[in-house]
């Protein structure tokens, strides 16, 4: 095995040993494969690195390069960066979905437009269609039956028939597709004007929905219904939200307008902080992917657990499947966004985890092969004076 050494007293310049006893000025140098140990004597002696002051062999391959270790005030400190660190990420992680959530009410659901085209789709849903026909069937039937008791039941049935045809074959129609749209509209913009300003009156939430019945009466009357001049079209305010819940929903509009602001914002400086701080950056940023996949995981299962109750709390089991339907529309960009943040962090974790590993290798010093075949470790070089 090969040493490199300075010999004490000169100038630096490398002395190549190549076991035995050696002597310099200051002792000699007893080298072997397996340990490299210092006889020297005097003041001028110069104890190699590698070896105790009394001369006994340190570890055999112990790196023989001088470097200062950190100081006994950085390894202290260590511990409380890493606890800052895994504090902030964790909140982090944490404000992750909830901003996600913030966005997507704020964005999506507040959204007059954005609305509309997520909503007008479902007017050719055979569940919807059948449940706004069954709703539109009842009050129309209410309004035409005969007021007396004793009217005849035969043509009570058969109007009920001829009307119950006649509202599901406006359903699938070009005009109530229009209408849908429309009165949607006409809802979604008095229920937002009520949330966001402050200064109107009080009471509840109430649409105008003139133009809906004003085409299901141009049907009816196109298939010469006899009955169908009698439909009202009077512009009535039909509530939509009742006056004692009108003031929580707004307080909570304007805590989600101001959370799909913040919260997100607060998320970006929260772990960009976290990772910066830390000790180990490489391992923050996997814990920091791994966090953010485990909060979207926990999103998509929310949505999923809200779709559940939702339909549980529904009293008509036959309007099940078209507040499914409705809820699954609403609730798809949450869902489409929850997938996309448990994908980011996957890939984050696992691009991080992979530099890691790639970075262990490449920084991993080659063996070296001895004369006997053996891989040991490079030669070490001692440093000069």
């Amino acid at each position: 095995m090969t040493r490199a050494g300075t010999r004490s007293g000169t100038s630096g310049d490398p002395l190549r040993i190549h076991g035995g006893p050696h002597r310099t000025s200051g002792g000699t140098f007893r080298v072997s494969h397996r340990n490299l140990r210092w006889a020297g004597s005097g003041p001028s002696a110069v104890r190699p690195p590698g070896t105790r002051a009394d001369g006994s062999p340190g570890h055999p391959y112990a790196p023989q390069h001088s470097r200062a270790g950190p100081s006994p005030r950085c390894l202290g400190s260590v511990p409380l960066r890493d606890a800052l660190s895994a504090t902030l990420l964790a909140l982090a992680c944490l404000l992750a979905p909830c901003g996600t959530l913030a966005a997507w009410a704020t964005l999506g659901l507040a959204d007059t437009g954005r609305y509309v085209d997520t909503i007008a789709p479902l007017a050719t849903d055979p569940a919807v269609r059948d449940a706004v026909a069954d709703a539109v069937d009842d009050e129309v039937v209410r309004t035409l039956a005969p007021a007396p008791a004793n009217a005849d039941t035969g043509t009570d049935a058969a109007l009920t028939s001829f009307v119950r045809d006649a509202v599901h074959s406006f359903t699938r129609t070009e005009a109530f597709r229009t209408a849908w749209e429309a009165g949607n509209r006409a809802v979604h913009d008095a229920v937002l004007h009520a949330l966001r300003d402050d200064t109107a009156p009080r009471g509840p939430v109430t649409v105008d929905l003139a133009p809906v019945t004003a085409q299901l009466k141009q049907r009816l009357a196109a298939d010469r219904m006899p009955y169908a001049h009698r439909i009202p079209v009077e512009h009535t305010a039909v509530p939509v939200v009742p006056a004692e819940e009108v003031a929580g929903l707004r307080k909570g509009y304007h805590v989600l307008d101001a959370a799909a602001f913040w919260l997100p914002l607060a998320t970006v400086v929260l772990a960009v902080t976290g990772i910066a701080v830390a000790a180990r950056r490489r391992r923050a940023l996997t814990a920091t992917g791994l966090g953010t996949a485990l909060g979207g995981a926990l999103l998509a299962l929310a949505v999923a657990v809200g779709r559940r109750l939702t339909l549980a709390d529904l009293p008509d089991r036959l309007h099940r499947p078209a507040a499914a339907a409705i809820y699954d529309a609403l609730t798809a960009t949450l869902r489409t966004a929850s997938w996309l943040l448990l994908a980011l962090g996957l890939t984050v974790a696992l691009v991080s985890w992979l530099a890691g590993r790639h970075a262990a290798r490449r920084d991993a010093p080659p063996p070296v092969a001895a004369p006997d075949g053996r891989f040991r470790q490079p030669p070490a070089t001692l440093p000069g004076p």
